[in-house]
């Protein structure tokens, strides 16, 4: 049930209609998530700002798709679980790829050490230590990486749990 109905740019408090307009005169349009977090002007302006910012981690794409994924399973979010599985597909992810990042792991040993990771960064971050932090090192993960990963854990909780509270949800088949 939607909580908070989206804007049309119009109607839109100022700052937001300016952002709005950006980027559906780049883009073509917006997504309701967007045009529902136009309620915020400072919101918008944070996710539009965060998310650009996190195009630039130095995980692959695949990868970060598989995060998303494992992050969104425990949040709940349908609605970005259908649209981190459209983009694992883009990504080259199959069916197993993807079902097994929902469930928080990998066939490859090293990026399961990495999503398990993001599901701890997420739902129980005091339990994070020196040898948990050393075992992904142990894996080859770089510290950019490994502090990249609370952004992406980030941005997916600030997606998810905005959804959620706005009641948007995927689309019936």
């Amino acid at each position: 049930m939607r909580r908070l109905t989206p804007f049309d740019p119009a109607d839109a408090p100022e700052k937001s209609a300016e952002l709005l307009n950006d980027i559906i005169s780049r883009r073509g349009g917006v997504g309701e998530m967007v045009a529902t977090m136009a309620h915020s002007p400072a919101l918008l302006q944070g996710y539009l700002d965060f998310s650009r910012a996190m195009k630039r981690v130095k995980l692959p794409r695949a990868l970060s798709e598989k995060i998303s994924l494992a992050v969104q399973e425990w949040i709940g979010c349908g609605l970005c679980l259908q649209a981190h599985a459209e983009a694992g597909r883009a990504a080259g992810l199959s069916e197993t790829d993807i079902a097994l990042a929902r469930q928080g792991t990998s066939t490859d040993a090293r990026e399961a050490a990495l999503i398990a990771m993001a599901v701890r960064v997420l739902a129980e971050p005091s339990s994070i230590t020196d040898e948990d932090v050393a075992e992904l090192r142990a894996h080859g993960w770089s510290d950019r990486v490994v502090a990249e990963l609370v952004g992406v854990v980030t941005l997916n909780l600030m997606t998810g749990a905005f959804n959620l509270l706005a009641g948007l949800e995927p689309a019936e088949a």
